[in-house]
């Protein structure tokens, strides 16, 4: 046995190939006792691993691939926190009385409301959903206005930006009005998270909530064939005519699965491009393995980002490599260099570096430029990083500012960017004239490609709760990660709405409806009108 200390001063044991990288701490999959856990390297991937004492050791693939995680890891950088936490007095056995508390570190980047727990369809990997969960939550409006009250009333940063989500949202009758009540608490982006059932078949619900206020359909889209995506192959023909109608962006959402539709990533990456002037993005989701499952089972279906990106990298032919994606942290210097300039705290992603990654495609002559070819993403940064720490020491502001926006230009290579496209030009609009709808155009000349791979029980790492920027806000006025909300529901999930909630008899007798009225059936005639691959359709 070798024992050393790393550069990045983690004890290292090097033992039969095998090299710890990080002391964490985990939970037990099947206790949830809070554990002490290593983060460890073997065979090139990384893994988890931790003991209990009355339920033995448990051992998970964490990240696959060693080098793509010693990379990401480079741009590590944690947040402001929250100074007005809710739990002023955190637990040393985090994530237990979760809230958010005094030693989060970062701030809600998007806040969720979950405003059902109905839904049409009842997917195997789903979270929950009501008839599994043996009631009904629906808050009310008005329980609904208190949490993104909540969240928006966050400092030093608060939340503009929230997802409204289930079950299946948009079986609620007033989801207009819940929409409308977004705009109203200062919400700037909101995101509908649904199955597009609606969508496809209801004439004018498009149209009805890009007016009320939505500002991209964030719709689940787990393959191009309807043997990898029987959730709603069927419909998503009319769910882009009709986006595409009403003027609303779509960002595609393929939870991807081992061995059931990861051979299709490539596809939906081709399909995303095919539409991609209704296809804002794809944020692939490689799978959370929750609920009772047996170790062969998590072994089967276990997918994270580096599987992923190489499936991608390999079915694209090299069009998109693993090199063209960066951590989700990687843009916090842009949010750095705004800051010293208007010397107020600003937006900032500050996930954990293996909780995501992206790129940006800009799709040219049939074929796609990732951002990374054009531009030298680590220069650029690190050169903002450079200026911002310029002014905070006392440099001349108006004279950095115009010295940094002229510079910028040459960490990109004007040769290689696509045709039509000025980064520099957007550089500039957002860093001097702080006008962020440079971001937004942005987006209109290109793909995004996202990765987001949230935890289970068996994976489950404290250290990126405690850097979580998606949160859910709940009834009782709580703000939660999602990685504990979902991840260990008899804590927080399960038992906070079933306070809120009617059982399923007590809402039948209360609505007059049975819950399996919600469930969608679809005619088998109009299925046939549908091609089993949507490759082969024009949409």
């Amino acid at each position: 046995m070798v024992i050393a200390l790393s550069n990045s001063g983690f004890l290292m044991v090097k033992k039969s190939g095998i090299k710890i990288l990080k002391k964490t701490h985990s939970l037990c999959p099947k206790c949830n006792k809070i554990l002490p856990a290593d983060i460890f390297v073997k065979n090139n991937k990384v893994y988890i691993t931790r003991m209990c004492r009355k339920h033995g050791k448990t051992e998970e693939l964490y990240f696959g691939d060693y080098e793509m995680y010693k990379r990401f890891e480079e741009w590590a950088h944690d947040g402001k926190g929250i100074e007005n936490p809710q739990i002023k007095k955190a637990r040393p056995t985090c994530p237990e009385d979760c809230g958010l508390c005094n030693i989060h570190k970062s701030h809600t980047a998007l806040g969720n409301i979950v405003v059902t727990n109905r839904c049409d369809l009842q997917c195997f990997y789903c979270f929950f959903y009501a008839k599994a969960m043996g009631y009904v939550y629906e808050p009310t409006l008005g329980q609904i206005r208190s949490m993104l009250r909540s969240m928006a009333q966050e400092k030093p940063v608060p939340s503009n930006a929230v997802q409204l989500t289930g079950g299946e949202p948009a079986l609620r009758n007033d989801i207009i009005d819940i929409i409308k009540i977004a705009k109203e608490e200062g919400y700037d982006h909101i995101q509908l998270n649904t199955n597009g059932i609606r969508l496809a078949n209801e004439p004018g619900f498009a149209e009805k909530i890009r007016k009320a206020g939505v500002s991209t359909i964030y719709l689940s889209f787990d393959g191009v064939t309807s043997r990898t995506n029987p959730k709603n192959h069927w419909e998503i023909p009319n769910i882009l005519r009709n986006c595409r109608a009403a003027g609303v962006g779509i960002v595609l959402v393929p939870t991807v699965i081992n061995g059931v539709n990861d051979h299709e990533v490539g596809d939906i990456l081709e399909f995303g491009m095919k539409h991609v002037d209704v296809v804002r993005g794809i944020n692939y989701q490689p799978v959370s393995l929750v609920g009772r499952i047996s170790s062969a089972e998590r072994k089967k279906y276990r997918i994270t980002i580096p599987d992923v990106i190489e499936r991608m990298e390999n079915q694209t032919d090299g069009m998109v490599r693993k090199e063209d994606f960066y951590p989700v942290p990687t843009v916090s210097a842009l949010t750095h260099f705004v800051e010293a300039v208007t010397n107020k705290p600003k937006y900032e992603l500050t996930s954990h570096f293996a909780c995501g990654a992206a790129t940006y495609l800009f799709i040219e002559d049939g074929g796609a430029v990732p951002l990374p070819r054009f531009v030298d993403i680590k220069g650029m940064m690190s050169y903002l990083d450079d200026r911002a720490e310029d002014i905070k020491n006392g440099k001349n502001k108006t004279w950095t500012l115009l010295k940094t926006a002229r510079a910028v230009g040459r960490f990109i290579d004007k040769k290689k960017q696509p045709k039509g496209l000025s980064l520099t030009s957007m550089m500039f609009n957002i860093l001097v004239k702080r006008d962020y709808g440079a971001l937004g155009a942005l987006h209109e000349k290109s793909l995004f490609v996202g990765m987001m791979h949230f935890m289970d029980k068996f994976n489950f790492d404290v250290e990126r709760v405690k850097r979580c920027c998606i949160h859910y806000g709940v009834p009782d006025g709580k703000i939660l990660p999602f990685c504990t909300f979902n991840v260990i529901p008899e804590w927080y999930r399960d038992d906070i709405q079933k306070k809120f909630s009617l059982s399923i008899p007590e809402w039948e007798k209360m609505t007059g409806r049975k819950l399996s009225d919600d469930f969608y059936k679809r005619n088998p005639e109009e299925m046939k009108k549908i091609p089993d691959n949507l490759l082969e359709m024009e949409i």
